[in-house]
């Protein structure tokens, strides 16, 4: 009988990232999520005591600042996981090829985030969980769900060369993708989503723009930082597999 396909085979992989790999990946690991840790302590700041309270939303509105910037960062995340398989596809180097897969992976998890977060906004705001002709909101499900395939496809291969190089064309293909939809969403007509990446902000109070922008940053660094976390983790564990296996 098979065995179910999960991500130890990728783990355990011969000619995958050594100990050198889990050193060079935390570089910078420290400082970065030490800054992100004060960026999100400031946004928190800046959204409850300085952004004004809207007047239509009232504090429901401040979910904004936790979930608009997310939305970008995963989506940058995709994007990055599919220059990254580039690199792969170019260098064949294995490190390029854990850095798109835990990029993905990542960026996966904090769009369930997104997902969840901005379901109760729009349902304390619109008085629904979801509106299917809202192109903001069709557009980031259909990216993540193209995405949500990435991992049961990779590990349903067998070979980790193979794995590895269908997994990179994947990436590069919807990491296309997700540039191309932005800007048919920007193109198309809003319903009901305000616009943020805008010339004048989205029409935002100056002290809330000013917020957005420092949580955006927040949310960029604790991306960085829980990215190389799990690239120093998941080079450990293939370490300790080698070490397994040896011993055996």
């Amino acid at each position: 009988m098979a065995q179910p396909q999960t991500d130890s085979r990728f783990f355990s992989s011969p000619g995958r990232p050594s100990r050198s790999s889990a050193e060079q990946f935390a570089r910078g690991l420290k400082p970065i999520a030490i800054a992100a840790v004060i960026a999100i302590a400031i946004t928190g700041i800046l959204a409850f005591w300085y952004a004004p309270i809207d007047a239509d939303q009232g504090m429901r509105q401040k979910i904004f600042f936790l979930h608009v910037p997310l939305a970008i960062v995963t989506l940058c995340g995709f994007f990055a996981g599919g220059v990254m398989g580039m690199q792969y596809l170019r260098t064949r180097d294995t490190a390029w090829d854990l850095r798109s897969y835990v990029a993905i992976h990542l960026s996966l998890i904090l769009g369930v985030v997104v997902l969840l977060t901005g379901a109760l906004w729009a349902k304390t705001s619109w008085g629904v969980y979801w509106e299917w002709k809202e192109p903001t909101l069709v557009s980031f499900l259909i990216v993540f769900l193209l995405y949500a395939i990435y991992q049961p496809m990779r590990f349903a291969i067998e070979d980790p060369e193979r794995q590895a190089q269908t997994a990179a064309v994947y990436s590069v293909v919807c990491g296309a993708f997700v540039p191309l939809n932005f800007i048919a969403v920007r193109m198309s007509e809003s319903l009901i989503h305000p616009r943020v990446l805008t010339a004048t902000g989205g029409n935002l109070p100056s002290e809330m723009r000013i917020t957005f922008y420092v949580a955006l940053i927040a949310a960029t660094l604790l991306w960085i930082a829980l990215w190389k976390f799990e690239l120093v983790a998941k080079s450990l564990s293939m370490q300790l597999k080698k070490l397994e296996r040896r011993l055996a």
